[in-house]
């Protein structure tokens, strides 16, 4: 019911069709004309109507939850997976997953097949809902939660994420520590919040050590070993080459410990590398990975419960949240060469 009291009989009435009609359009049937469909979107939007929770449906879908990912593949989706697992598995909760060939929305043909089939609920991961799109859920009170958002979520959209700038700043540190003056830092996406705090991060700890960033040394790309591996040649094969790297994941590390070798250079003894997020591989690598570990899997589990609460009925006790990250210190860093 919407808060102003709306039924979805007074909203066929206010729009001008049938009471099955609204039904058919909050259950995800395709049976609606296009501009009837838009007309009772709009009329549902503006009264802030909202599906009673654990309202009868014949599309109701209580063993699921979709989980979608801008991309998956990657040793890092595998650990927000495990994680949404171990919380979803106890409570008898199955996990759809969708991939959005690296669009961070979903478009809104998958919003409409979810409302069809039914879901106990939504988690987005580096990416997120537009405001036409959420009220849709809302309408039908499917929860979202948004683990590692891409960018500034709007006000009261539960969140989960890490502490993306401390852990780039504690990083930076540490090769500062060791003595090294020329740092680069091979990121994201500009476009992604992550991304632009671990840059941030990376820039601030210079700023406590009194030093400047050379911008040249600053490189923006995908969190793939593609791109660690493309910039690493670019920065390794200069003249005035960088002593160290802090790269925005271990994947991007992966790539560029494999630049540094075609080109010669030895890790740690010509080239110091951190990396980002601690995955498996990190300490099996030859030289072990110093990098800053991230609680992807406790993260995935902690949003996954968000969202069963949500899900229940129930308030969150923050809509918020951030997780703290560490730095773990291996065989991949060392003092510069004199």
């Amino acid at each position: 019911m919407a808060r102003g009291g709306a039924t979805i009989a007074t909203i066929a009435k206010e729009v001008g069709v049938s009471v099955p009609t609204v039904s058919r359009v909050l259950n995800g049937r395709s049976d609606v004309a296009p501009a009837t469909r838009r007309r009772v979107e709009e009329a549902l939007a503006r009264h802030e109507y909202r599906k009673p929770v654990g309202a009868a449906s014949p599309t109701k879908a209580d063993g699921l939850l979709d989980l979608v990912f801008h991309e998956f593949g990657s040793a890092w989706a595998q650990e927000i997976i495990v994680g949404v697992e171990k919380a979803a598995a106890p409570r008898g909760v199955g996990v759809v997953l969708s991939e959005l060939g690296g669009s961070h929305r979903p478009p809104q043909e998958w919003i409409d097949s979810i409302t069809s089939r039914g879901t106990r609920g939504v988690l987005l991961v580096l990416s997120r809902l537009d405001d036409t799109q959420q009220r849709q859920l809302t309408a039908r009170s499917i929860p979202f939660v948004v683990l590692d958002t891409d960018g500034e979520t709007p006000a009261g959209v539960p969140t989960v994420g890490s502490n993306n700038w401390n852990g780039a700043l504690s990083a930076t540190r540490h090769l500062l520590e060791l003595g090294h003056r020329r740092i680069a830092v091979i990121s994201g996406p500009q476009a992604v919040l992550c991304s632009r705090a671990r840059v941030d991060g990376f820039r601030s700890a210079h700023g406590e050590a009194g030093l400047e960033v050379d911008p040249s040394l600053v490189k923006w790309g995908t969190f793939e070993v593609a791109a660690g591996y493309e910039h690493g040649l670019d920065l390794l094969s200069r003249p005035d080459r960088p002593t160290a790297v802090f790269a925005g994941s271990d994947s991007q590390a992966l790539g560029l410990i494999r630049a540094a070798h075609e080109l010669g250079l030895r890790v740690p003894a010509d080239v110091s590398v951190v990396g980002y997020d601690d995955l498996p591989l990190a300490s099996w690598l030859a030289p072990s990975l110093t990098t800053v570990r991230q609680p992807l899997s406790e993260m995935a589990a902690l949003a996954t419960q968000m969202l069963m609460t949500l899900s229940d009925g129930q308030p969150l006790a923050s809509q918020k949240v951030e997780l703290g990250t560490e730095l773990i210190v291996r065989e991949s860093t060392a003092p510069p060469t004199a």
